[in-house]
């Protein structure tokens, strides 16, 4: 049936190109990730020991003799499994409201519900990054916010994130992020050593959740990293996001009496690479 201008299921599509340009901004954390798509519920990969391979027996890979046998090592690997989650929020919009209120009530509906996915989504991701066990972690040398303005130190507790990550063989200064809290940020912003060394930090950079650099570090600020830590973490090679269902959307028109308006996505977090990480903990008092 041809439709014209202003029919319900016109409207529809526009509320769904909403939700997902809605979301899509709000998204932060899942951009450190590389991001591939799934079929399967169940994922299963394999983390590499990062312990540097050595000769078996009283042998050494340094000084082999003439025609000796070479020492041998082999790398392992450990089988992990991870399942998809569901990321889901929907809201209901009266008819009578849609239509008379003062406020764009379809509007604020569909911001709050995409906000609602992408920091779900995001809060996971960065479960999952601070959860190995094998990622690197480090206490700050004083709380960012210490009352003592001289021992704080957040140049340099990133500094020496950047160095640990280096020791085994990752390179933050390629696709690195500083993940902070917006505390934190105001922080390290503030921080003497910032204020007065202009070439710790710079803005050239800002966009999708992105609001500068600091020591070389693409800086992400979001409600999702904890309190009281940062992250330093090289992007695309540390994690993967499997999706099985990029970000979806669905409004519901029930003639006369509302509009329910619904976004989902389906995915998982996967530390592939632990060690390209680094929390900071105790960043505040």
């Amino acid at each position: 049936m041809a439709e014209s201008t202003g029919q319900t299921t016109l409207r529809g599509e526009n509320v769904d190109k909403a939700v997902k340009g809605f979301a899509l901004e709000e998204y932060k954390l899942k951009q450190v990730c590389l991001v591939q798509k799934s079929s399967k519920w169940k994922e299963t990969y394999f983390k590499e020991t990062k312990t540097e391979l050595t000769a078996g027996g009283s042998r050494d890979v340094k000084g082999v003799s003439r025609l000796a046998k070479f020492p041998y090592g082999e790398p392992t690997w450990t089988e992990t499994s991870s399942r998809h989650q569901k990321h889901a929020m929907e809201g209901v919009v009266s008819w009578e409201d849609a239509k008379t209120d003062e406020i764009d009530v379809i509007a604020r509906t569909l911001l709050r519900i995409s906000r609602a996915v992408a920091y779900s989504v995001d809060r996971a991701i960065y479960s999952v990054l601070t959860s190995d066990a094998n990622v690197n972690t480090l206490a700050a040398e004083a709380t960012w916010d210490n009352a003592t303005a001289s021992n704080r130190n957040p140049i340099g507790d990133i500094l020496h994130g950047i160095e640990y990550l280096a020791v085994d063989n990752y390179d933050a200064l390629k696709n690195g992020y500083l993940l902070l809290s917006p505390e934190d940020y105001t922080n390290v912003l503030q921080n003497s050593k910032v204020i007065n060394n202009p070439s710790f930090k710079t803005a050239d950079v800002v966009s999708n959740g992105v609001v500068g650099q600091v020591c070389g570090l693409k800086i992400i600020v979001s409600n999702a990293v904890d309190a009281d830590e940062a992250m330093i973490i090289v992007g695309q090679l540390a994690a993967t996001w499997k999706t099985a269902a990029p970000l979806q959307t669905a409004t519901i028109y029930d003639e006369g009496i509302k509009y329910t308006i619904r976004a989902w996505a389906v995915g998982i977090c996967m530390v592939m690479n632990p060690e390209a990480i680094h929390v900071i903990t105790n960043t505040q008092a």
